[in-house]
């Protein structure tokens, strides 16, 4: 690590010199990017040549106002050329570059539109697109994604999987830090998976998935950051969306939501609410032998679970951003959920010396009624302080999440020929818990010179969680409390950070280095037996970006950066939850955080084909793991830390025009995962496989107005720390109409269309035997519309991103 600091100060000192201003004189080129309708065009590639040999100088990316430049350009005659999926490519009138600053008239691009044997071929926008540093999916563009939720929409995403308990791994690795609108979440993975699977996919625009982040992002997510970014009006006066949907598998499920806009010079008020409320079913199946010695034989369990969850969200936000002046925004948000719902599930399990033999039968019946409710409240200000793009942004939020869960189990324990072996066992749980964060934030950019920029910023959050686990049991015919299981877990946790970046722009390479110091305090307390595990620490997370341009058609990049993932809040929590006496799971108070860093190099092939390699190390990897309760006969699931995990990987991106109106994303992503710990539970762990994940998605314009998807997708078999997971296969598909002058669609779409997306897995545990199978209501019919209204005449609103985004990220809703 020392090495890397000092290459980072040698580096910064190496740009600083170069930054001198006794180079020769040069000058900037601008110029703005509009569509017909004199919208901007945002992220279209803009290349520079030499009127002389037609050589590649330079190539930008217009910003979201449409705008793009090139610093630091010599004398000389240029012409420029532009490529955007959907418009036709553009090249310009050749120009002088003199020795002031050039800002070229404003560049209309045509959209492409033709007419083949009466059949309107109309572009539409890519569902991926590769940026400098994330790959874009954008939602929008799939109409095999209508109705479907935020949950569903990110398991079609390159790389992005989400297993049988909704964790979501990138590229083969756990630890994901999932954002909405660039701001963390601070929540748990159970909740940050409940959160996204109540949001529908009408609210998104876009999802970014970012594998190495730069240290101005906080530094927690192994595997890198998924930003969800939710949509948001382009346009200023008044304005708003509608939507409303269906759906039905098993049971019928549907969502409605409303999206309101009103902007003028002076003030942007926005809104929105969405709503959705239905039922799911989820089947789990556990064979298992509990290993026995001398008098004591095997044990075979046979257990076969339905659950069934009725649910109600309603989520909601409200905002303004007030334009003090042209230079000066201050904006208020609040944003939240209300959410309910009630689990019915049964599970029968046939106990034995065999599968074929047995001697008794547990029936449990568990009922759930849950409700969370969370508030978040931003203030955030934004200065530009001059004209070379010098900006301070601060923000400062609150979060208060409430979460209720109460559940009843009962336990129903017989011989073969009915008779009880043991009195009916009744027991009841009510957990209430409550989370405060809060944070703030500033931010500075300063423009050193036309080609370096300097980044720096501190950040300060506080996290307060308040779990209690109030469990009683039935005892002569009264409710008792259950002091083996009655518990109250409070756990405070602080964490301050300060980082810088510089970035450099070279001829035809960048530069960007980082550094993101963090210090963490933490305190969990397990009130019940006054067990308490402090820590306090601090960090260092040095980041590396080289990017180069060889040529027209030929861009390579490389980059380090090292990572940390805290445990999330209900990862620590030591309570024990069981679906019945041989099955539960519990948390683990005294888990570390893991530290990761991540190497990658990318090539990029005409600026649509991608390959990335990636290798990491992750010590102490936190895990979730599947063990045996050797004393209760029991299985149960907790996470555990083991001391390496070891990821190589490899991700290639083919897109195909195979016609006008045929188009098709090929994605291939292969990687290697290894998991090695000398003592997990007194056995030493050590496993690994090479797995891979293959992804078609295909996009078809039938006619004007009228696309369809069809999108397949098939994982290969995957050993993850003590978990060995067959492999699994889907498609989907979707067809989309534009209706009412294109301000409206209708979309039909069916997910899982074979009805094969299922969890087979067994143990990778040394002597633990278990086969393991679990099955949602994946395969779903889906109807959505949708509806856009209002006036087109003033540039979008700003889309904000507040501080609490990494803490909400670790919560329950």
């Amino acid at each position: 690590m020392k090495a890397i600091y000092l290459l980072i100060l040698t580096l910064f000192a190496s740009t600083a010199l170069y930054a001198s201003p006794n180079r020769a004189k040069q000058v900037d080129v601008n110029g703005l990017v509009l569509d017909e309708q004199r919208k901007p065009i945002d992220y279209a590639t803009v290349g520079l040549f030499k009127s002389s040999d037609s050589s590649l100088v330079k190539t930008a990316m217009t910003t979201p106002e449409g705008k793009f430049s090139f610093p630091s350009i010599a004398s000389g005659s240029y012409y420029i050329k532009i490529n955007m999926m959907g418009y036709q490519i553009h090249k310009g009138k050749a120009f002088t570059v003199a020795e002031q600053a050039l800002n070229l008239p404003e560049i209309i691009l045509v959209a492409t539109s033709k007419t083949l044997n009466a059949v309107s071929i109309t572009a539409v926008k890519p569902l991926l697109e590769r940026k400098a540093d994330k790959l874009v999916m954008n939602v929008e563009a799939s109409s095999a994604a209508a109705g479907s939720s935020a949950l569903e929409v990110l398991q079609r995403a390159p790389g992005v999987t989400v297993d049988q308990n909704d964790r979501i791994s990138m590229q083969g690795k756990q630890g994901v830090l999932i954002m909405l609108d660039g701001k963390q979440t601070y929540m748990s993975q159970a909740d940050v998976a409940n959160l996204l699977r109540n949001m529908q996919s009408s609210e998104i625009e876009t999802i970014e998935l970012i594998t190495n982040p730069s240290s101005k992002y906080d530094a927690s997510g192994n595997s890198g950051i998924i930003n969800i970014k939710t949509k948001k009006a382009r346009s200023g006066g008044a304005n708003g969306s509608f939507n409303a949907g269906m759906a039905y598998g098993k049971n019928l499920r549907g969502n409605t939501g409303l999206n309101l806009n009103y902007r003028n010079k002076g003030v942007n008020v926005f809104g929105s609410y969405n709503f959705n409320k239905g039922a799911r079913d989820n089947t789990i199946n556990i064979d298992r032998v509990s290993k026995g010695s001398g008098a004591n034989a095997d044990t075979y369990f046979s257990q076969k679970g339905d659950d069934t969850r009725d649910y109600e969200n309603n989520n909601f936000k409200v905002g303004a951003d007030f334009f003090l002046n042209k230079n000066n925004t201050i904006g208020v948000l609040v944003n939240g959920y209300l959410n309910s719902a009630e689990d019915i599930s049964t599970n029968r399990t046939l106990i034995g010396k065999s599968f074929t033999q047995i001697d008794s039968t547990l029936a449990a019946n568990n009922t759930q009624i849950s409700s969370y409710r969370n508030f978040s409240y931003n203030l955030n200000y934004k200065s530009v302080l001059d004209t070379t793009g010098q900006e301070l942004t601060a923000d400062a939020d609150y979060s208060r999440y409430h979460g209720k869960d109460n559940a009843e189990l009962v336990n129903d324990y017989r011989f073969p020929d009915g008779s009880l072996v043991k009195p009916i066992g009744r027991l009841r749980n009510n957990s209430p818990s409550i989370i405060d964060i809060k944070a703030v934030k500033v931010d500075y950019v300063l423009p050193i010179s036309k080609t370096m920029k300097f980044e720096a910023g501190a950040k300060s959050s506080w996290v307060e969680t308040d779990n209690d686990l109030r469990a009683e049991e039935w005892i002569g015919n009264t409710w008792q409390n259950d002091v083996r299981r009655s518990n109250r877990f409070v756990y405070d946790e602080n964490v301050n950070a300060v980082y810088t970046n510089l970035n450099k722009q070279f001829k035809n390479t960048s530069v960007q280095l980082g550094l993101r110091m963090e210090q963490t305090n933490s305190k969990g307390n397990l009130l019940t037996t006054n067990e308490v595990v402090k820590r306090s620490y601090w960090d260092f997370f040095p980041t590396i970006y080289i990017q180069q341009t060889l040529s027209k058609n030929h861009q390579v990049g490389i980059s380090y950066g090292r990572r940390i993932d805290r445990p999330s809040y209900d990862a620590l929590n030591p309570f024990m939850y069981y679906l019945d006496q041989y099955t539960y799971n519990k948390g683990n108070p005294f888990l570390n955080p893991q530290y990761t860093n991540n190497y990658e190099v990318n090539y990029t092939f005409m600026q649509k084909y991608f390959l990335n390699f990636g290798y990491s190390v992750v010590n102490d990897a936190i895990t979730e793991v599947i063990l045996p309760d050797e004393k209760q006969k029991a299985l149960y699931q907790t996470n555990a830390n083991i001391a390496k995990n070891t990821t190589i990987s490899g991700n290639l991106s083919i897109p195909i025009k195979v016609s006008k109106w045929w188009t098709m994303n090929n994605n291939l992503n292969v990687f290697h995962l290894a998991f090695e710990t000398p003592n997990l539970e007194g056995q030493a762990l050590k496993t690994g496989q090479t797995s891979y994940q293959v992804r078609m998605q295909n996009n078809f314009i039938i006619m004007d107005g009228l696309t369809a998807e069809i999108n397949a997708n098939y994982e290969s078999p995957l050993t993850y720390g003590t978990l060995a997971i067959e492999q699994k296969a889907f498609v989907d598909i979707g067809i989309s109409k534009a209706i009412l002058n294109k301000k409206g669609s209708i979309r039909f779409a069916v997910s899982d269309v074979f009805d094969t997306n299922r969890t087979r897995l067994s143990s990778a545990y040394p002597g633990l035997s278990y086969n393991l199978y679990q099955k949602n209501e994946t395969q779903l019919f889906r109807l959505n519309f949708s509806y856009r209204f209002g006036k087109n005449e003033i540039k979008p609103a700003r889309r904000r991103s507040t501080g609490t985004e990494s803490e909400q990220g670790r919560m329950k809703n």
